[in-house]
């Protein structure tokens, strides 16, 4: 967007389900045989816990729940993560940083500066659409209110905004108001999305609410003078 002018000693594991590359259906798989590289193992156990705690939250979820959903045991899931709390870290770390790898590039690889807000509004449009459940704990209260997960939202948050105030070219402007600016657009978007997914918005279209916030965002911009 921018402006004007831990796999323990081996190396796989006993699994009971086909691995998930992304949100899993509610209903759990049928245990088979085989086994996961420990990359794969993680991403199909992070992608099953993202599901499972945007559905049931933090604290109702317990690690037995996910195990199950998952397909595998217990202690298969502890050699991964820890705990609970280091398991709901990684879902947010992992959230965050492909927000923010599909913004920053969609916008990053777009012509001019109107193809670039454009690109980076679609970007994030996508992504809440391709991971509702990963939208819905990045940005809940739950992430917001603790400490540690609060800073990690935030860094997220700041990151994007870093990115899109680096494409902000207005001569003149300082690089905190460029980075003020930013933040306010990340903002434009988080705002419109959850409204859009709280269910008061029936009737309205998101594509039509998509270019209504990159107009918006776009004619601020243009907007600015030095």
């Amino acid at each position: 967007m921018v402006a004007h002018g831990a796999e323990g000693p081996a190396a796989h594991d006993l699994v009971a389900g086909p691995p998930a590359a992304g949100p899993l259906p509610g209903a759990r798989t049928s245990p088979v045989s085989g086994r996961l590289p420990a990359a794969q193992r993680r991403r199909q156990l992070l992608d099953v816990a993202r599901q499972v705690l945007a559905q049931r939250g933090f604290y109702e979820t317990t690690m037995a729940e996910i195990a199950e959903e998952a397909g595998v045991t217990k202690p298969v899931l502890y050699q991964h993560f820890a705990s609970k709390r280091d398991l709901y870290t990684a879902v947010l770390e992992d959230i965050g940083a492909r927000l923010r790898a599909s913004v920053l590039e969609a916008a990053a690889q777009a012509g001019t500066a109107r193809q670039q807000v454009d690109a980076g509004f679609q970007a994030y449009v996508r992504f809440v659409d391709d991971d509702t459940e990963g939208f819905q704990i990045l940005f809940s209260g739950t992430s917001r209110q603790d400490g540690e997960w609060a800073t990690i939202t935030s860094a997220v948050e700041h990151s994007i905004a870093q990115g899109i105030a680096d494409l902000i070219d207005v001569p003149g402007i300082s690089t905190q108001h460029r980075q003020a600016l930013a933040h306010g657009i990340m903002g434009l978007a988080e705002g419109m999305m959850r409204y859009w997914q709280s269910g008061n918005a029936e009737g309205l279209d998101r594509d039509d609410l998509v270019q209504d916030l990159i107009a918006l965002a776009w004619g601020g911009l243009r907007g600015l003078t030095p």
